[in-house]
């Protein structure tokens, strides 16, 4: 399938529509994370409707000192991905037809939760990644917006504008794509020397490392729900603990577990890698409520997101995983 490559909101205006349009946002340099989105896209729009990629490097989400200019720029490839994936066009707009007369004066205010962990790092960024999400919205006209869970703050943050301010449309969150070692896929990848990918791997090792804390915990609450508090409850709380190294049983079952014994397990493999060689300089480790990104207390049940941001050398690298607590379920 080839893609039709669109310049201007005209061109794309002037094309027929039949079935569903869904979007898929993108800042180019395209790789199979987003042939993932592309793909989902095209089922969702199934055979009668469009898929539409957008290519796009926003400067306004790009604060000093950031890799604006460096950011990679690969339309051409871009465009054959998109058409292999099962795209029909790709909306490639110059700076001037997404911000005619320049930068906009009226922008999309994130809000608390966009001064929050990403937000506090790179201020401004989410009141530019909304203003510009807002921007292509309106200018690609969707039934449907695709978006990773890999940016899990800004899904969140786009979820919520679209809900407060009445967009009519539909965001879908697709999961997070990675590397056979557990990397997740980005554009910055590339900027990776092999030393400092392989000391990139302890972001998602670190989450993988809470998550296993994660599941251990509520395995063992559920089996002490299950179990009479009699010597027999503590014996079967022993023997799980036993059959999962990652647990502690009487850990778990007393105050030291819960979210601050999953932050510690994530923690743990981030201190490690900070003594590697390059280093890993964490920005951030969180695990918080996806609704408004705050941290989750002890007490928490539904869904939560593990989260942590991190620097090796010049490459600022994020990652995430979903978990679910209490009676709604163990890790996802």
């Amino acid at each position: 399938m080839t893609a039709t490559l669109l310049r201007t909101a005209a061109d794309l205006h002037a094309r027929a529509r039949t079935g569903r349009r869904a979007v898929v946002m993108t800042m180019g340099a395209l790789h199979e994370g987003h042939a993932t989105l592309i793909r989902a896209a095209r089922r969702i729009a199934g055979p009668d409707g469009e898929v539409v990629v957008t290519v796009f490097v926003n400067p306004l989400q790009f604060g000093a000192g950031e890799d604006l200019d460096r950011y990679p720029r690969t339309l051409d490839a871009d465009v054959e991905l998109a058409g292999m994936s099962g795209a029909d066009a790709v909306f490639a707009p110059s700076v001037d037809e997404v911000y005619p007369g320049g930068e906009p004066q009226v922008r999309v205010g994130a809000g608390p939760m966009g001064e929050r962990l990403e937000g506090a790092a790179r201020p401004g960024h989410f009141d530019g990644m909304l203003t510009v999400v807002a921007k292509l919205l309106h200018l690609t006209r969707p039934d449907v917006a695709l978006y990773g869970q890999k940016d899990a703050q800004q899904l969140a943050l786009i979820r919520r504008m679209v809900r407060d301010l009445n967009f009519g449309i539909e965001i879908v969150g697709v999961p997070t794509v990675r590397e056979e070692d557990g990397l997740a896929l980005s554009s910055r990848n590339r900027y990776l020397s092999p030393a400092e990918r392989r000391t990139a791997l302890a972001l998602s090792q670190a989450l993988f490392a809470g998550r296993d804390r994660h599941a251990a915990q509520e395995a063992l609450r559920a089996r002490a729900r299950e179990v009479p508090a009699t010597r027999e409850r503590a014996e079967a709380l022993s023997a799980i603990g036993e059959s999962r190294a990652a647990a502690d049983a009487h850990a778990v079952a007393t105050t030291a577990g819960g979210p601050a014994a999953i932050r510690a397990a994530a923690r743990l493999v981030l201190d490690e890698a900070a003594r590697l060689d390059p280093p890993l300089r964490m920005d951030y480790l969180a695990l918080v409520d996806p609704s408004d990104f705050t941290e989750i207390g002890d007490d928490f049940t539904g869904e939560a997101v593990l989260a942590v941001a991190a620097r090796v050398g010049a490459t600022r690298l994020i990652d995430n995983i979903p978990l679910t607590f209490g009676n709604l379920g163990a890790a996802s």
